[in-house]
């Protein structure tokens, strides 16, 4: 992939980069590269400050230098900075705005798959239902705490797993003849291809302090097959 078509802002402090689907933010322990690879052959000395899932696409942001490094992950461990994620829920949550303030912590018999308890680490999630469909909901949350697969996590819990979610739903994709009744097939095609066949979780909007004090918003453009999807049902219910 060319690094340069994901970058959102660089200078000599930090990169930013709208990460896609499917990439990892830093190696993993098998040695898989990751988006860090890709950004040290370019910038060399790279420091990393946060992490998005393997599935999840969105912002992230690097450090360039060790002062940079330390200034944002200090607001990152501090819970000073701002992150807004949007994604399409199955169905339609009971109320259309609240908080989910329920305990995560590590499944204890499924290896890297987090959990609802009563006894793990404190995780706040604000959400709010931004438009309703026949079979989505599309929504915003805001997460307060930065655990492993929060959102993801907690609307299991609600009842309403992000679409798309191999772990926490069912991992369905989503075809255009679910949304459109007189749906045809191309000429050509022999079966139908799913409009999005991958988590729809995006993290959208990051908010921090630069050394000076002043805030730095940065914003990452939905990725093409979540903006489709979204077009798409919103056709449809017009």
């Amino acid at each position: 992939m060319k690094i340069d078509e994901y970058i959102i802002q660089e200078d000599e402090n930090i990169v930013a980069v709208n990460k896609p689907s499917g990439l990892l933010t830093i190696p993993d322990r098998e040695g898989t590269n990751g988006l860090r690879n890709l950004l040290q052959d370019k910038y060399g000395t790279i420091f990393t400050i946060h992490r998005l899932d393997k599935a999840t696409s969105g912002i992230v942001v690097f450090a360039r230098n060790e002062q940079w490094h330390k200034h944002l992950s200090q607001q990152f461990e501090g819970r000073e900075t701002k992150k807004i994620y949007n994604g399409f829920v199955l169905g339609a949550p009971f109320q259309t705005s609240g908080v989910i303030n329920e305990p995560i912590t590590e499944h204890p018999t499924q290896k890297g798959v987090m959990t609802v308890f009563r006894r793990g680490k404190e995780s706040i999630t604000e959400y709010e239902v931004l438009d309703k469909f026949r079979l989505y909901s599309w929504m915003q949350f805001r997460i307060l705490t930065g655990r492993t697969h929060q959102i993801r996590v907690h609307m299991k819990h609600l009842g309403h797993p992000i679409v798309c979610d191999e772990v926490y739903g069912d991992g369905k994709p989503v075809f255009i003849s679910q949304i459109k009744s007189k749906y045809k097939l191309s000429q050509g095609d022999e079966e139908e291809r799913p409009i999005l066949s991958r988590l729809a979780l995006h993290s959208a909007q990051l908010t921090f302090k630069g050394i000076k004090g002043d805030e730095i918003t940065l914003e990452a453009p939905l990725p093409k097959d979540l903006q489709a999807l979204l077009n798409q049902l919103s056709k449809q219910k017009k």
